[in-house]
C-alpha cells in the first residue's frame, strides 16, 4: 500500500511540473518570410530569400519561450528585378548600409486557442522598434525521418516610415505611389535541436 502510494504521489508530481522549453531551429526550406504593400490601386507582395533562426516554446511556461531571426536585406525578391533593384538601394532598404532586418522576441502572452502575442524588437534599415506578432501555433509532429518540428504562422503591420524609410511620389490624385503600412506574413517550421547527453 506504502509503495502504491509513493508512485502516486510521485506521478502526481511529475504531471504538475512545468515542461522544459523545446529548442528549434528554423527550417529555411519549409519556412517563408513574406510582406505586402499597397502600389497605387493595388497590393504587391514580396519575401525574403535568406533568413535564419531559432525559437524554444513551452506552451505550459511561456515565460521559457523565446524567438530570434535575422533577415538578409539583399535576398529581397518580389519576381520584378528592376523593382527589387529599387527596393534595395538606399530609397528603401539601403542594403549595403543596412544588410540585415532582425527581431528579437521577449514576450510571449496567449490570446486564444493555439494562438499568442509574440513581443520583441523589430530591426529594420537600423531603427529598433517594439512589435507585437499575432501567432498561430500549427502544432508539433514527428517527421518520416525522426525528427520532432514545430510549425507557426506570425503576422504583424509596420509603418516603414518609423523605421526611416521615407521614399515616396505624389500622384496627381494627390494619392501616394506606395503605402507606408506594410504587413509581414512569417510561416515558420522548426526542428528540435537534438540533446546531447553527458557521460557519467
Amino acid at each position: 500500500m506504502k509503495t502504491h502510494l509513493t508512485l502516486v504521489i510521485a506521478s502526481l508530481i511529475l504531471s504538475t511540473h512545468p515542461a522544459l522549453a523545446s529548442d528549434y531551429s528554423i527550417d529555411k526550406s519549409h519556412s517563408r518570410i513574406g510582406f505586402q504593400v499597397r502600389h497605387l490601386l493595388s497590393k504587391v507582395s514580396g519575401e525574403f530569400k535568406d533568413f535564419e533562426g531559432e525559437f524554444s516554446f513551452d506552451p505550459e511556461k511561456l515565460t521559457a519561450s523565446k524567438a530570434n531571426m535575422t533577415i538578409h536585406a539583399p535576398s529581397i525578391n518580389t519576381n520584378e528585378a528592376k523593382r527589387d533593384e529599387h527596393l534595395r538601394s538606399a530609397n528603401f532598404l539601403d542594403v549595403e548600409k543596412f544588410p540585415k532586418v532582425a527581431f528579437v522576441g521577449k514576450k510571449v502572452t496567449a490570446s486564444g486557442d493555439k494562438k499568442y502575442k509574440l513581443e520583441g524588437d523589430f530591426t529594420l534599415h537600423g531603427v529598433t522598434k517594439p512589435v507585437t506578432f499575432d501567432v498561430e501555433y500549427l502544432g508539433t509532429d514527428k517527421d518520416p525521418w525522426g525528427n520532432v518540428r514545430a510549425g507557426f504562422t506570425a503576422t504583424t503591420t509596420i509603418n516603414r516610415k518609423d523605421f526611416g524609410v521615407q521614399w515616396n511620389k505624389v500622384l496627381e490624385s494627390g494619392r501616394v505611389l506606395v503605402g507606408e503600412e506594410v504587413t509581414v506574413n512569417i510561416e515558420v517550421e522548426g526542428i528540435e535541436k537534438m540533446v546531447k547527453k553527458e557521460k557519467n
